[in-house]
């Protein structure tokens, strides 16, 4: 992320990378409590916090589900909306709807010991992924109609990852011409296979 920024600060953009509750930065703040409304409403705003009228809005996996509820608010000031090998709910979608019999029984399963609290998918296990709410992947996305004024969509396809779940959410997009679709030869953390390609689909999409 560091080269990221720099090569985002050289070319006169800013960078926010959102802090969502219970995870990440924030992990101890984990609590079986937290929805997918609680992350969207960190994202809205880590946005104004940062004083951004008009921007960029990126997704990577269960992230597609946050970025779709904030363009269902701030949608009007959004220049791209880009979804990194996401999930890209329909209005009134969770995650769960949207995902398969093998995510299900994980979620199920993954959150016996800790109720309400889902481990990382197996394949995704990693130091920096701790356990999920399960509430964020049952609530719904609602839309407003503001999503629809949001610039441009972009969708970036992991090719290299097998089984995904994310073949379908492509080829939903990939014959439309509302969206820019795009093939990385990567596993599912396209950042870190493919960090060049996707820097460079970034970049364009601020300029």
């Amino acid at each position: 992320m560091t080269g990221w920024r720099k090569s985002y600060d050289d070319a006169g953009h800013r960078v926010v990378v959102a802090a969502l509750t219970g995870l990440g930065a924030r992990a101890d703040e984990l609590s079986p409590a937290i929805d997918l409304s609680r992350h969207i409403t960190d994202v809205v705003a880590g946005i104004e916090a940062a004083g951004f009228d008009r921007f960029v809005l990126a997704g990577h996996s269960y992230g597609g589900m946050v970025v779709t509820g904030v363009a269902t608010r701030l949608g009007a000031r959004i220049d791209a909306l880009v979804y990194i090998d996401a999930f890209l709910p329909r209005d009134g979608q969770s995650l769960w709807d949207i995902s398969g019999e093998f995510e299900h029984r994980h979620y199920i399963d993954g959150q016996r010991d800790t109720p309400g609290l889902v481990a990382p998918l197996p394949g995704l296990e990693a130091p920096r992924l701790g356990r999920h709410p399960l509430l964020t992947l049952l609530e719904p996305v609602r839309f407003t109609g503001e999503e629809e004024k949001v610039g441009r969509r972009v969708y970036v396809f992991a090719e290299s990852w097998s089984p995904t779940p994310f073949m379908g959410f492509h080829d939903s997009v990939a014959a439309d011409p509302a969206w820019e679709v795009h093939r990385a030869d990567a596993g599912h953390d396209v950042m870190a296979d493919q960090p060049e390609q996707l820097l460079a689909l970034m970049l364009a999409q601020a300029r």
